[in-house]
This record gives C-alpha cells, sequence and structure tokens, in this order.
C-alpha cells in the first residue's frame, strides 16, 4: 500500500468540534497525512491579547498550504473561526469547508460563506477533491448548493 501524501493544513474549527480534527485525519488517510498548524488542546496557549493571539495564528495559517473549517453546531458562532477565514482568504489559500455530522446549513461561519473555494459534506472523496482545488457546493445534506462565494469577485 502506498504511503500518504503529507499535506500541510491549517484546520478551523469551534473548539467544541476538536474530536473531529482526529476523525477528519482518519477519514482521508489513505490519500493525504494532514500536518494541522492549527491550535487545539494539545498545542493550547493562555494568552488573553486579541492581538497577541492574532500574532501567533498568522503565521500558522501562512505555513498552511489548505485551510479547511469544520463546520459543527456552534461554528457560526466563533469570532476567531470568522477571523481565521479571513486572514485566509487575504493570504490566497484554498479554504475548504466540511461539514461535521450533524451539521446545519445555517451552521456555516459568514465568512466562510463570502470566501470559501468549496464547501462539502462528511465524505473523504469530495474532501479530496476539495483540497485538489475542485470547487465544489453542498449542504449539509449532500445535495448541491448555489455557491455564495466572492471568491474571485471583482
Amino acid at each position: 500500500m502506498k504511503n500518504p501524501e503529507q499535506k500541510n493544513v491549517f484546520i478551523s474549527h469551534y473548539h467544541g468540534d476538536e474530536e473531529n480534527i482526529k476523525k477528519l485525519k482518519d477519514l482521508i488517510g489513505d490519500k493525504y497525512d494532514l500536518h494541522n498548524y492549527s491550535v487545539t488542546s494539545e498545542k493550547f496557549n493562555n494568552a488573553k491579547d486579541d492581538d497577541y493571539i492574532k500574532s501567533l495564528l498568522r503565521p500558522l495559517i501562512a505555513k498552511a498550504g489548505d485551510f479547511i473549517c469544520l463546520i459543527g453546531q456552534h461554528t457560526h458562532d466563533s469570532d476567531w473561526v470568522n477571523w481565521e477565514i479571513e486572514q485566509a482568504m487575504k493570504m490566497g489559500k484554498n479554504i475548504v469547508g466540511v461539514f461535521c455530522n450533524g451539521a446545519a446549513d445555517s451552521d456555516i461561519p459568514e465568512n466562510l460563506q463570502k470566501f470559501a473555494s468549496s464547501i462539502v459534506g462528511w465524505r473523504s472523496d469530495k474532501i479530496i477533491d476539495a483540497l485538489n482545488g475542485v470547487t465544489s457546493f453542498e449542504n449539509a445534506d449532500g445535495t448541491q448548493r448555489i455557491s455564495q462565494s466572492h471568491r474571485g469577485v471583482c
């Protein structure tokens, strides 16, 4: 069996959805070994100053080749997730939204709605295609959605 290719990503997520990072790695592990640059409980920083935190996050987002946003039931409530998506857009990253099991269309963060390259369901083939630059926009139930992304609009 061929070893999976390493893929450097920043996985933006609501802290309560952190367990989905490992599940995502397992889901696409035959194709990609994800090296995640995002902050997790394993790499937690107790900093409280927003500007300082942003100064730590920007280079982590910059190191990643792709940006994945896990869409869970509370992701749309996170100011940090929206900020991270905006930074990824400014850096020209491929921004892939992935619905976690149980998430709804209303859970998509505002900036993901604006700047996503793709939004896909929890399916390895769709996630891998999106990471490879294949544009796809799906609803939480897997049906096709009309993109409302502003990427590439002048």
